[in-house]
């Protein structure tokens, strides 16, 4: 097992990277490095040496300097849903590092930028890409079941006896360095903090955009937000930023409320400790209902409830929570002909190539308050404590450096 590189430092924002491999001498070749391999599900993810290859063509490889673990990435290691489990796989998604090499017709980047990886690609040509409706992509939106790139479908991690090792939702960030489509690689300003930026990969992305995107809360609205996980208290940033007056926090553990407190939430209800159900206690606080909902939580029951909580007329229920079981939507057809609407967000609605860099400029300007978020902090190879961590529900984000 090699020794462990060094930790990244940043000094204004610039990361000092002295001790990574020089792009000179690697671009081209094979990279020996640590991954974090999930072998089978629930199982510890074992530190091992793997080899990574060069970046084909629209491909790029970056040195990852600080990862995340998401819920997403937790649901995936539990084996959750059976089509998702492949093994062995690096799972992980949420990141920020620099480019080690680009492969082949890269043209919007070059070894030493900063970049962020995101799961929902953005190739900019296709149909979807440029069309104003949508953020997905017609080649690289978010697909939990796919396993190498897109180009040949290989693998470009493998073991050192040659097991090919599958990726995992086009990012793969549990590791020293990973390969990437160039439409899933976001370049962002040199200044900014990469330890923070590692939170636009997904959760903060997804809950704000979602709040500023798919729902454009407006100023003086009312808000509902069920589950206070990371995403959760990202929508009720986005709501604060907004100017929302009523940001109702709905979540089973007390703890959430104190952290949501300072995110800008003015109330919060607990299911437990209510004799009623929690949209009638909501329709009571705001004379009818709220603006909007936001179900964060993944839970088809509490979904029913978010929608239920926004007033008839013209509430609005966006769903960011992962419903991993077979149930379907708890609503009969004919409750939409009172005026509630209910859609689902991918990624905040973020075109993420085009649109967050100016987001990370928001964020460095201190439009979003992003130091919140990271609770805990650990080494890479304490990974499996920061997961436990997520698991006890003891923390939103908790950032391995690498």
């Amino acid at each position: 097992m090699p020794m462990p590189m060094p930790m990244p430092s940043e000094m204004n924002g610039k990361v000092d990277i002295n001790g990574y491999s020089n792009p000179n001498e690697t671009a081209g070749k094979v990279i020996l490095c640590r991954a974090a391999v999930a072998w089978g599900p629930a199982q510890p993810l074992v530190m091992e040496e793997i080899c990574v290859d060069p970046p084909q063509e629209l491909e790029v490889r970056i040195k990852i300097l600080f990862t995340s673990i998401c819920h997403t990435d937790l649901s995936a290691w539990k084996g959750e849903n059976e089509m998702n489990r492949a093994y062995p796989r690096i799972l992980g998604h949420e990141a920020a590092g620099v480019v080690e090499s680009v492969g082949e017709g890269v043209m919007d980047m070059e070894a030493g930028d900063h970049v962020v990886p995101i799961f929902n690609g953005e190739c900019g040509d296709c149909v979807y890409c440029k069309c104003e409706k949508t953020n997905l992509c017609e080649k690289f939106r978010v697909n939990p079941l796919k396993r190498g790139m897109t180009k040949d479908g290989k693998c470009r991690f493998s073991t050192k006896d040659g097991k090919p090792i599958f990726h995992f939702l086009n990012t793969s960030t549990f590791s020293e360095y990973t390969v990437l489509d160039s439409a899933c690689l976001v370049k962002i300003d040199s200044k900014a903090p990469l330890k923070k930026m590692t939170l636009l990969s997904c959760g903060v992305s997804t809950g704000l955009g979602a709040a500023w995107n798919t729902a454009d809360v407006q100023a003086g609205s009312t808000v509902a937000i069920f589950g206070l996980g990371a995403v959760g208290l990202a929508v009720a940033e986005g709501a604060r930023a907004r100017g929302a007056s009523k940001i109702i926090g709905i979540d089973i553990n007390p703890d959430k409320f104190i952290k949501g407190e300072r995110m800008g939430m003015t109330d919060f209800l607990n299911p437990k400790d209510l004799e009623k159900p929690v949209h009638e206690k909501i329709r009571e606080m705001t004379k009818g209902g709220v603006d909007y909902s936001f179900e964060c939580a993944g839970n088809l029951d509490v979904l029913r409830e978010a929608f239920l909580s926004t007033h008839d007329g013209w509430g609005l229920t966006v769903v960011l929570g992962i419903h991993p079981t077979p149930r379907m939507l708890p609503l009969h057809p004919m409750e939409l002909f009172d005026g509630r609407r209910i859609m689902g967000s991918v990624f905040g609605d973020f075109k993420g190539k085009t649109q967050l860099p100016h987001f990370a400029k928001q964020c460095m300007r201190g439009v979003v308050n992003l130091d919140e978020f990271i609770t805990h902090e650990l080494p890479f190879g304490k990974i499996n404590e920061a997961l436990q961590l997520l698991v006890d529900g003891k923390s939103l984000r908790c950032l391995l450096h690498l």
